[in-house]
């Protein structure tokens, strides 16, 4: 019989669940800081390990208490979404950022996951965000100009616009 008098084992559990988020945060980082976003490297890990802990947090202090686990997870939701806000800038009449915005309000849902030992879901979602700003942005490019160009458009090619 093995005694853990410093709650190794749980620190070592916990440490996984941290380092996973972090990890399953890294690729989207990466893509938003070589597309030289408001948020890259450094936002994005920190928002998952963030989320993370502190769902760990609630289910240690609340353990199985739904409505207090709950509270924490809604908490997150609106605290990310504080941080997102902050990515989406307003210029000339046009939004940017959003996607920047959206992406990190789903690292925070990885984050959350993972605590919830919801690994398919962490990852999924990994994917889902790599798919949508790796595949899905250049053909928003190529709708956008071919917007641009067509004899309807009253875009910024157009000199009536």
């Amino acid at each position: 019989m093995e005694i853990d008098l410093f709650g190794w084992s749980l620190h070592l559990g916990y440490l996984r669940e941290l380092v996973l988020a972090y990890a399953l945060a890294i690729p989207v980082a990466f893509n938003r800081e070589l597309e030289s976003r408001s948020a890259g490297l450094r936002t994005f890990p920190l928002v998952a390990v963030g989320s993370c802990a502190y769902v760990l947090i609630g289910q240690a202090i609340f353990g199985e208490d739904a409505d207090a686990i709950s509270r924490v997870v809604y908490g997150l939701m609106t605290g990310i979404g504080f941080i997102g806000g902050g990515a989406i800038v307003k210029q000339d009449g046009s939004a940017y950022g959003t996607a920047t915005a959206a992406a990190i309000w789903s690292t925070g849902a990885i984050g959350a996951a993972v605590a919830f030992h919801r690994y398919e879901i962490a990852v999924s979602l990994t994917l889902f965000n790599l798919f949508t700003l790796l595949v899905l942005a250049p053909i928003k490019g190529m709708l956008r100009h071919r917007h641009r160009q067509s004899p309807d458009s009253k875009g910024d090619d157009d000199p009536a616009a």
